[in-house]
C-alpha cells in the first residue's frame, strides 16, 4: 500500500512516499512559481502513481475548512483569502491544481484557527488564526512516533509556532505573527505598526522581517535566509549571534507559556522543523533544550516531519480514523 503526504512549506514544498522505505523530496518554491517543475512528474519518477491509495496535502493557511475533506468537495482550495500575512506566492497554489486534476484519490488537511472545534474556547476567542495546515501533520508525526497525549509540539524554521496537545487533542497554538521569532518571520512590534500606520511598510512586508534577519540586519530571500545567517554566524558576527539567541529567548517563552497553561500533566515536548532539530554549526536544540524543563523528555524530529504527519494522516483516514487529534475527518463517500 502506498500513501503520500505534502508539506506546504514556506521554502517549497516537500513529499513522502510512505512505503516500507520512506522516500523525501522537496521542490523549491521558485522552481514551482517558474513553471520548470511539476510535482507528479518528480513523484512518477519515484513510484507508480496508479499504486496511490491515498495522498493527504497541506495548502497555505487552511482557513477556510475546519475538517479534513476530500479534495474535490473543497472551496477556494481551502483558503479565504489570499492576501495579507502569509500571502500566497503561487508555487503551492500550481502544485494544488496538478494534483486536484490528478484523480489521484486526496484529502486536504485544515489549519488550525478560530472555527477548529477541538480548540480551547479561550484561544478560540482571543486569536483569529493560530496555525497553517500543515502544523497538523507536524502534531500527528510527534503524536505517532511519541504516543504522547499531552505534550508541546513547536516548529522552528523560517517562522516559529507552537502547539498545545491535551488528551490527544489540539487544544491551543501559537501563530508565527504573535508570538515567537523565527528565521525570518515574526511578531509585529510597536515600531512595526507604526510604520504600517504610516503606509511606509504592508503588514505582510514587516511580518516577513521581524524574525532574526531584523535583529542581524539581514534582507535576502527566504529560502536564502538560514544559509546566510550561518555563513555569518561562522564568522563570527556578533550580531547574527544576538540574532539566534533573541530568536531563542521568544521561543522559550511561547513553550513556557503553552506549558503555564496547561491543565494536564506534559508528558514531552518536541521540537522540529530546520531550526529545532538543528545541532551544527548552531546547536538550536540543545540552547532551547537547556532552557525548558528537565523533567519532562524533550525530543526532536527531522524537518521531513510535516510531509512525514501528512502520510500518516493519509493511512490512518484510509483504515477509517474519523478524528485526528480532535480534526474530524468528512465522510469520505
Amino acid at each position: 500500500m502506498v500513501f503520500i503526504g505534502m508539506d506546504h512549506g514556506t521554502t517549497g514544498v516537500s513529499f513522502t512516499i510512505l512505503t516500507d522505505k520512506p522516500v523525501h523530496f522537496k521542490i523549491g518554491r521558485e522552481e514551482l512559481s517558474k513553471g520548470s517543475a511539476s510535482a507528479l512528474q518528480q513523484l512518477n519518477k519515484r513510484v507508480d502513481l496508479k499504486s496511490i491509495d491515498l495522498m493527504a496535502i497541506t495548502y497555505a493557511m487552511g482557513d477556510g475548512i475546519n475538517t479534513i475533506m476530500p479534495i474535490e468537495k473543497v472551496k477556494d482550495r481551502g483558503i479565504l483569502s489570499m492576501e495579507g500575512a502569509g500571502k500566497v506566492t503561487g508555487g503551492g497554489t500550481a502544485v494544488y491544481d496538478e494534483i486536484e486534476k490528478s484523480g489521484i484519490p486526496t484529502i486536504l488537511i485544515p489549519g488550525i484557527h478560530k472555527n477548529t472545534e477541538c480548540l480551547d474556547p479561550r484561544f478560540k476567542a482571543a486569536y483569529s488564526h493560530h496555525a497553517s495546515s500543515e502544523k497538523i501533520s507536524i502534531c500527528y508525526n510527534a503524536y505517532m512516533e511519541t504516543g504522547f497525549e499531552n505534550m508541546v509540539v513547536s516548529d522552528i524554521s523560517s517562522n516559529t509556532v507552537s502547539m498545545l496537545i491535551e488528551d490527544g487533542k489540539i487544544r491551543g497554538a501559537m501563530d508565527a505573527c504573535i508570538g515567537a521569532m523565527g528565521l525570518v518571520h515574526g511578531p509585529l512590534d510597536l515600531q512595526m505598526i507604526r510604520d504600517i500606520d504610516d503606509g511606509l511598510k504592508t503588514a505582510n512586508e514587516c511580518f516577513s522581517r521581524a524574525g532574526a534577519v531584523k535583529i542581524a540586519n539581514l534582507d535576502t530571500k527566504v529560502s536564502l535566509a538560514k544559509e546566510e545567517l550561518l555563513q555569518r554566524y561562522i564568522k563570527g558576527d556578533e550580531m547574527t549571534a544576538l540574532a539566534f539567541k533573541t530568536m531563542i529567548m521568544t521561543i522559550l517563552m511561547e513553550i513556557h507559556g503553552l506549558i503555564g497553561i496547561t491543565d494536564s500533566q506534559l508528558q514531552g515536548i518536541v521540537l522540529t522543523g530546520s531550526i529545532g532539530s538543528m545541532r551544527k554549526p548552531y546547536d538550536f536544540f540543545q540552547e532551547i533544550k537547556m532552557g525548558l524543563n528537565k523533567s519532562v523528555p524533550i525530543l526532536k524530529l527531522p524537518p521531513t516531519s510535516g510531509s512525514v504527519g501528512s502520510a500518516q494522516i493519509a493511512k490512518s483516514v484510509f483504515e477509517g480514523k474519523n478524528n485526528i487529534l480532535g480534526i474530524k475527518v468528512k465522510n469520505m463517500n
